[in-house]
């Protein structure tokens, strides 16, 4: 398994997925992880998990999306932060 699939598979079951299947959640958050998805996947491990660390100290979008997820619900990338950071250090990136 690649670095990119181990970020990809840790955020799709902890983040993603319980949103992409649920069916309460809405039409634009889907979208949204979609989208999130979508710019993940033209990444390499290092700027994924500098986008990642993006969304977390905010930018006006980011911010947006992740009270939107609250809202709904749902986990955002914020109460995953201690299994991620533990996982994909900087140890992980450069053995």
């Amino acid at each position: 398994m690649t670095k990119e699939q181990e970020i990809m598979d840790f955020l799709s079951q902890n983040v993603f997925e319980p949103i992409l299947t649920s069916s309460t959640a809405s039409e634009s958050l889907k979208k949204g992880v979609r989208y999130t998805i979508m710019r993940l996947n033209n990444l390499d491990p290092e700027g994924m998990v500098s986008y990642y660390w993006s969304a977390i100290v905010g930018t006006e979008k980011s911010t947006e999306f992740a009270r939107q997820m609250r809202t709904e619900g749902f986990t955002r990338f914020e109460e995953v932060i201690d299994d991620f950071r533990d996982r994909f250090n900087d140890r992980w990136l450069k053995p």
